[in-house]
């Protein structure tokens, strides 16, 4: 029993370490939980993730660690495990963060662990996202309904755009062709009803146009993301060449600072008050307000916006 205590204490003071004090896949503060097999510490959502891959893990506070458990986390430990295992991550694929949706985080820790994606540059054959072109299906909710139909979408970055098919007439061209240069993707697993539910964001017109898509695998969804970053930083290194990772990277996509409904009034005295949707972009230092969650939107209201922020 005092070997157990002991390995208890060694292990804690381990997980305090600046190294371990975070989350080895999301960052999250204080990671109460152990990798045995891979010497990291992680969180509680994490760990689970990585008992799904197989990865055995303990509580570093409640479970009791062996000598030979411990002197697998004293040989590695969160640093030297991330200098391997991210060796390659691309500049402009998103590493999730604590509170990202769960397919991010699961599919980050697949692709670092089982997959193995990051660990050599180049791959042969060429991941999917680093490619520069994709070409494949999505499910994507009609204009007039909230069906979700499937169709075809192909991202260039030869062209700088994306592009989507209506299936009864693809001989006839795409039915859209939107370019990257203002466009936005982020995942909205809530709002969609799915949990590998996007949100793709661009102008047209005065108005801003939302397609919301989703497809059946967590994998195929977390590529289509980051190809569409790919195809973005792409865009902002050619739009911007002077311009380094640091100020480029927070641009290639975001999440939008708050949503929710709120009751409006028109613009006349006698208006009632409606429910609306709205819709806060820090970024573009823009509110939005729609009909609903996954309808077109009603209005937006800038220059109010850009001079509260500058206050």
């Amino acid at each position: 029993m005092a070997n157990y205590e002991k390995n208890a204490k060694i292990t804690l003071e381990l997980a305090k370490q600046p190294e371990n004090s975070r989350c080895a896949d999301c960052g999250a503060h204080d990671p109460d939980w152990g990798v045995y097999r891979l010497g990291l510490f992680v969180c509680l959502n994490c760990s689970n993730t990585h008992r799904n891959l197989s990865n055995m893990v303990r509580s570093i506070k409640l479970d009791i660690w062996e000598d030979e458990l411990v002197e697998l986390m004293k040989s590695s430990g969160n640093a030297s495990a991330q200098a391997f295992y991210e060796r390659a991550v691309p500049a402009y694929y998103y590493r999730p963060r604590e509170n990202d949706c769960v397919v991010l985080r699961d599919q980050w820790i697949q692709a670092k662990y089982d997959r193995m994606e990051f660990t050599e540059e180049p791959k042969h054959p060429p991941l999917p996202y680093t490619t520069g072109f994709y070409d494949g299906i999505l499910w994507k909710k009609g204009k007039k309904n909230m069906r979700f139909l499937k169709r075809r979408f192909v991202l260039s970055q030869k062209a700088f755009t994306l592009s989507y098919f209506n299936k009864d007439n693809e001989s006839k061209g795409p039915k859209a062709v939107i370019s990257i240069k203002d466009l936005n993707v982020t995942f909205q697993p809530g709002k969609i009803g799915n949990p590998c539910g996007l949100q793709i964001s661009y102008p047209k017109g005065d108005h801003t146009r939302n397609l919301y898509v989703y497809h059946q695998s967590p994998e195929e969804i977390v590529v289509w993301y980051n190809a569409i970053r790919a195809v973005r930083y792409a865009y902002l290194k050619s739009a911007y060449p002077t311009g380094s990772n640091e100020e480029l990277i927070p641009k290639i996509t975001r999440n939008y600072l708050k949503e929710g409904y709120m009751e409006k009034t028109g613009p006349l005295q006698k208006d009632l008050f409606r429910k609306r949707w709205f819709t806060l972009d820090s970024q573009n230092r823009t509110l939005f307000y729609f009909k609903g969650q996954l309808l077109k939107p009603a209005s937006s209201k800038t220059d109010e916006l850009q001079r509260i922020f500058k206050q």
